[in-house]
């Protein structure tokens, strides 16, 4: 962490107390306008972190920040808001572990899978929460996930660990439907 700026490490500080989604945004922007890197990838991890309802180090809390991850980078790309509707509504029909196990052994990755990888966060795939919680999913499953993350070169060991949660957590909100 030396080679960041005096800057850097002030947002850093700043993000880990946020818990105001357009304030993070804004965060996210600027870094990319100034190329912070660093800024850029706390704050979007921080805008992750916050925004799902479940207990942040739980099976559901893993699960919504990959929804809500996803549906972050995809705004981004687009340019507007964007909800992963299906996705959405088969976690209300089926559940998130039958929902993460079905996404994870389908043939083909999804258009999310490819966009998550592409920016560089990995570990918002529904793959890697296969791998942190282990426990919920058969065999099978976790078979798919591991080989589908070194069939696009990642590592799975690099994705069993959860992010270190912050020191500020705010209360959790309620899932937008």
């Amino acid at each position: 962490m030396s080679d960041i700026s005096k800057a850097e490490r002030d947002a850093l500080g700043r993000i880990d107390a946020l818990d105001d989604p357009d304030k993070l945004r804004n965060y996210i922007g600027n870094a990319r306008r100034q190329g912070s890197a660093v800024v850029e990838r706390a704050a979007f991890a921080r805008l992750c972190r916050i925004q799902p309802a479940a207990q942040p180090g739980t099976f559901e809390h893993d699960v919504w920040q990959s929804v809500h991850a996803t549906e972050e980078l995809l705004r981004q790309d687009r340019g507007k808001t964007v909800r992963l509707t299906r996705t959405r509504q088969k976690l209300r029909k089926d559940g998130a572990a039958k929902t993460v196990a079905d996404l994870t052994i389908k043939p083909t990755p999804s258009e999310g899978f490819h966009l998550l990888v592409d920016m560089g966060h990995p570990e918002f795939l529904f793959e890697a929460v296969v791998l942190r919680h282990q426990d919920i999913f058969d065999s099978k499953v976790r078979d798919a996930a591991e080989m589908r993350l070194i069939e696009v070169g990642l590592e799975a060991e690099d994705l069993t660990r959860p992010a270190p949660a912050p020191p500020n957590e705010p209360e959790p909100k309620e899932e937008p439907t």
